[in-house]
């Protein structure tokens, strides 16, 4: 992003797409970030906040100390950047992807049969 301008304070994912883009166009990226790449950068980072977590005990996982609480954090930025990004390039509306998939899971998961269980929808 330039030198010159802050993104600390985006208020909304349309924000964030338009960052992104700057950034991009900016540093003439378009050209590496096909959906392909993208998507496999998108997995790096996902697979770089797991190791975050690996081999921590579960009741570890949920008191990080400042400093993992700072690289999770940092981590999860980066997958939401590559989404963002990716999404943006495949013309995909996140918000209203995130909420028809809320809807199609609480179809598949009714709250009757899933309630306080994890088994797959397949098996309630």
């Amino acid at each position: 992003m330039s030198s010159s301008t802050s993104h600390r304070h985006l208020n909304s994912l349309d924000e964030l797409r338009g960052a992104l883009r700057r950034f991009a166009a900016e540093r003439d990226w378009d050209q590496f970030h096909c959906p392909k790449n993208l998507a496999i950068a998108l997995s790096v980072e996902a697979a770089e906040l797991l190791e975050h977590f690996q081999w921590m005990p579960e009741a570890d996982s949920a008191r990080l100390s400042p400093e993992q609480h700072a690289k999770v954090r940092e981590e999860l930025a980066d997958v939401l950047l590559y989404l963002v990004r990716l999404a943006d390039r495949l013309e995909v509306d996140l918000l209203a992807a995130a909420g028809e998939k809320i809807d199609l899971n609480a179809r598949k998961y009714p709250v009757d049969k899933a309630r306080g269980n994890s088994r797959k929808y397949t098996e309630l």
